[in-house]
Parts: C-alpha cells; structure tokens; sequence
C-alpha cells in the first residue's frame, strides 16, 4: 500500500493506492497535512512507502516527520524515470510535470501523448512513442486570467469562472467570461492541432483541476483524467520500489 503526497500551490492531495487501484483520496490545507497524514496511517497501517511531490510550500519539519511514518521519497530531478527526458533544463522541470508523463508512458506506451493539466497553469507536455520526454508548454490558466484581469487594471472586476453563453460579450462582466474562457479553449485545441500536424497518431489527455469544466467544450478528442498527476506519481514510486 502507497500514500501520495500532492502539495500544490493552494492545496494537498492525499492519495492511497493498494494493487494499483485508487482507494482514497481527500484535499486538505497545507497546515492540516501532517494531522491528515497521520490520520490515515492510523486508517491504513498497511502503508509501508510514500512519495512526495511539492510545488507548494512544505516546510522542511513536516518532511522530516513524515519521513519518520513512512519510507519517503522526494520526487526531484534526481529522482529515476521510466522515460527518457530530453529537457534540456531538467532541474527546473515541475515535479507535477515529472508526473504527469510517467502517467503517460505507464498508461499509453510506445504511443505519441500529449499532456495537457489545465489547474493554476496551463501545462502541455509531450512524450514520444520512442519514451523520449521532448518538453511542452506553460500559459496562465483560468483562475489566473480573471485574477490577472482585475489585478493589472483599475476597473475590472473578479469574477468566478462561469461559461459564456455567446462569444460575443454584451457587458463588462460577459465580456471577460468570453474572453477567459474562449481564450483557454481556443488556446487548448490551437495547441492540440499544431501537435496533430505533426503527430497524425496522437492521444491527448486532459488533466488537472479544471478538467470538467473545460472537458465537454473542447472540440478535440480527448481522455479526461482527473487523477492522472496522482497516478503518475503512484508508478514513480512503483518503480523507485523495485
């Protein structure tokens, strides 16, 4: 049995996984994740290992203690990969991203997959059917884009993302839901056709926090996984166990 450990920038996913099958999953804030943690080592004693992964801000006591529950191992680039990574800046690689293409290549081998975790950022990230990690892209994403828009200027409000009902905006507030959100779209199936250009056999995988609410909209064919990033991180953990 693996415990995932997900620290993002505003949240913590805690996951347990038995027999490669997903058996709970809970969000907490970052001040309750060592409470959690212990909580469901308590639940579940037959824990034995746990990975984390930290974009966030996981302090350094928390790790130390949570290396005291379980045998812990800290994704970073040091980290072995069932992947070839051609980054050409590898240190600086998200660890989410690390994630998200083990998902990948676990899930669809020897297959040309795109990424695509719409949360915080937009990340796109592309494997190859050779194993071969080439890299991808990073852009704002919804939340970011309605905070930026009432952040930068002096008039416009923030407002809660909400699916225009015309491109065509007939006031302020409708004006941003169209831009916001038909900008992500039209960027996510601009990006998926560039790729197909080039790769006529490509999956897509779309992923991350907003995946619902974009899912149903984009043109293209895509797998929406939700869970995709703990998954990931399930088999880098797998595979570091061998």
């Amino acid at each position: 049995m693996y415990l995932i450990i997900d620290v993002g920038n505003s949240f913590v996913k805690l996951a347990v996984f038995e027999n490669d099958a997903l058996k709970s999953k809970q969000v907490v804030k970052l001040n309750d994740v060592i409470k959690e943690v212990k909580s469901l080592r308590k639940k579940y004693l037959e824990i034995e290992k746990a990975i984390i992964s930290s974009v966030g801000r996981l302090t350094e006591s928390d790790t130390l203690v949570l290396s005291t529950l379980f045998d812990l191992t800290i994704l970073n680039s040091e980290t072995k990969l069932p992947f070839t990574n051609l980054y050409q800046t590898p240190k600086t690689l998200g660890v989410d991203r690390m994630a998200l293409v083990c998902a990948a290549v676990k899930q669809f081998p020897k297959q040309n997959t795109l990424i695509i975790d719409a949360g915080t950022c937009i990340t796109y990230d592309f494997v190859n059917a050779n194993n071969e990690y080439l890299g991808g892209a990073i852009s704002p994403g919804l939340r970011m884009r309605y905070a930026s828009l009432n952040n930068l200027t002096a008039n416009l409000p923030l407002l809660n993302t909400e699916m225009p009902e015309s491109i065509i905006g007939d006031s302020t507030k409708s004006s941003i839901h169209s831009g916001v959100v038909h900008g992500v779209l039209n960027e996510i199936d601009g990006n998926i056709a560039d790729y197909k250009e080039k790769y006529l056999d490509l999956t897509i995988i779309l992923t991350g926090g907003d995946t619902n609410f974009l899912s149903k909209q984009l043109k293209s064919s895509i797998f929406a996984n939700s869970n995709f990033l703990l998954e990931g991180l399930y088999y880098i953990l797998k595979f570091n166990s061998i």
